[in-house]
């Protein structure tokens, strides 16, 4: 325990808690039954603050989180964030995490080595992901998914936060953080017809937060790493 008050500094402890907090909260508000959907939301807030220390045992969790989230995505019959999901953040979550596992910074292991995107990376992904987008869109309409448009918006930002993930860039966090914001319309939308979902709605607010801190953090990491590289 003492090690891991060490580790995270009194911001993040207190960003966590408030995080679990209103998670727990609102699901003992709104469901008190899908325990399965309260669990993923802990993962879930926990993957993050790891992630924001750009630990690879953030990915590791955000693996099993994408476990659990497809399937309540199944539940309600959001197909794209299902698919999403369990066919392409799941798994390109795990190509990440080895790329995280292989590339420390200074051999420190609780650290990935932060990246940087070359011109030919960023043509690369937005090509990808225009290419994702198209074909998702189609595949979630024959499937007659829930709110098509914003289901597919969801694919697109998903895919280009993972794919910067995989490239260690501080810019994953931010594009991860767009996809909370599709996500909390999506869930609000599906709260209308089922409280229950404005347990999840919240989970993904307790995300943007945790996203827009993981962002500036990676910033820090960022410059720290390059002046102590500079050797200044």
């Amino acid at each position: 325990m003492k090690s891991v008050l060490h580790y995270f500094s009194i911001r993040e402890i207190l960003l966590w808690l408030v995080s679990a907090l209103a998670v727990v909260i609102s699901f003992f508000i709104f469901d008190g039954e899908s325990y399965l959907t309260l669990c993923a939301s802990l993962i879930g807030v926990t993957s993050l603050i790891f992630c924001a220390k750009g630990n690879f045992i953030g990915l590791a969790l955000m693996v099993i989180f994408s476990l659990l989230y497809g399937y309540i995505s199944y539940t309600y019959s959001y197909f794209g964030e299902m698919v999403t999901y369990l066919g392409m953040t799941m798994p390109m979550s795990v190509v990440a995490l080895v790329s995280w596992i292989r590339n420390p910074y200074d051999s420190n292991k609780s650290e990935v080595r932060i990246g940087s995107m070359s011109f030919k990376d960023s043509v690369i992904m937005w090509v990808l992901t225009f290419v994702v987008t198209v074909a998702f869109y189609f595949i979630l309409g024959f499937f007659n998914t829930s709110n098509l448009i914003p289901s597919t918006i969801s694919v697109t930002t998903s895919f280009s936060a993972v794919y910067l993930s995989y490239k260690r860039s501080p810019f994953f966090a931010l594009a991860y953080a767009f996809n909370d914001v599709i996500l909390i319309l999506l869930w609000s939308m599906a709260s209308f017809d089922d409280s229950r979902y404005i347990s999840v709605m919240v989970c993904f607010v307790a995300f943007l937060f945790n996203d827009i801190y993981g962002f500036v953090n990676w910033r820090r990491m960022k410059l720290r790493q390059s002046v102590n590289n500079s050797g200044l």
